[in-house]
């Protein structure tokens, strides 16, 4: 599972979806995020699929590659459809057993929930595997920076996250080396109930922990040492400009965005 973590992984190209405008993405993908939890139909999703399926045939990222951004979150998504469906207060009742019962409009409910978290995964993951990690702090940078102006830490924060997203991938490549280092020790990490898998994955919080905090504090160093003192007097090597194909993929998501709204 730990090596099928896609969030924070950036795929390098040259298609459309990559040569776009960070700072446009961002707003697009957010604008995703919003439709996804207004949309009620299930109609809506398979567009709002059709339309997630051509950005990823244009980015050209794979679709293995979004799919498998699921995949570290697929217990949360069964555990919430599994909750949703035997405990919704639904009037068509199908099934009970004690507290629990299958309705209808708990089966509606789930599917209905368990599809919002995938396309909002789907949303994310694309987002991050077309946008490099320096582009995505200079596109959060730009659209917070009205925040300035009430003396916000803008490029602070944005630096943050943007180095948040980047240690992703790596803290997952350090978890499967210390697990498969533990695991030619004796270690069992498959085997026995939740509980005890649980409990299993105690001993590899400490020397991630370490490893993380080490990190941390060589990556604070190597600032230090190119004299990095935050976002005031920093210039730019490269100045971020909308292009014409960045408001033609607002216009397009923004009239898919108000025809699943309004009609679905």
């Amino acid at each position: 599972m730990i090596k099928n973590i896609t969030l924070g992984q950036y795929f390098p190209g040259e298609s459309a979806v990559h040569n776009m405008d960070p700072r446009m993405k961002i707003i697009l993908a957010l604008a995703l995020i919003v439709v996804v939890f207004l949309v009620e139909s299930l109609f809506g999703f398979i567009l709002l699929a059709a339309f997630i399926a051509l950005v990823t045939i244009m980015a050209r990222v794979g679709a293995a590659s979004v799919i498998r951004s699921i995949r570290p979150l697929l217990f949360i998504i069964v555990f919430t459809f599994i909750l949703n469906m035997f405990f919704y207060n639904g009037q068509t009742v199908l099934w009970q057993w004690g507290a629990a019962r299958l309705t209808s409009e708990g089966i509606y409910r789930a599917v209905l929930i368990v599809l919002r978290l995938t396309f909002l995964i789907f949303s994310t993951s694309l987002l991050t595997l077309t946008t490099s990690p320096m582009q995505l702090t200079d596109g959060m940078e730009s659209l917070m920076k009205p925040l300035s102006r009430i003396r916000f830490p803008v490029h602070e924060m944005a630096m943050m996250m943007s180095i948040a997203l980047r240690f992703i991938p790596t803290l997952a490549e350090e978890t499967d080396r210390i697990m498969k280092a533990q695991m030619a020790r004796g270690a069992e990490f498959d085997s026995g109930n939740l509980i005890k898998k649980a409990r299993n994955m105690v001993p590899l919080l400490v020397p991630l922990f370490i490893s993380a905090f080490k990190r941390a504090d060589e990556l604070a160093l190597a600032m230090e040492s190119r004299c990095y003192k935050g976002g005031e007097g920093r210039t730019k090597m490269k100045i971020l400009r909308y292009a014409p194909r960045d408001f033609m993929a607002l216009g397009i998501t923004g009239a898919l965005a108000a025809i699943l709204v309004v009609v679905f």
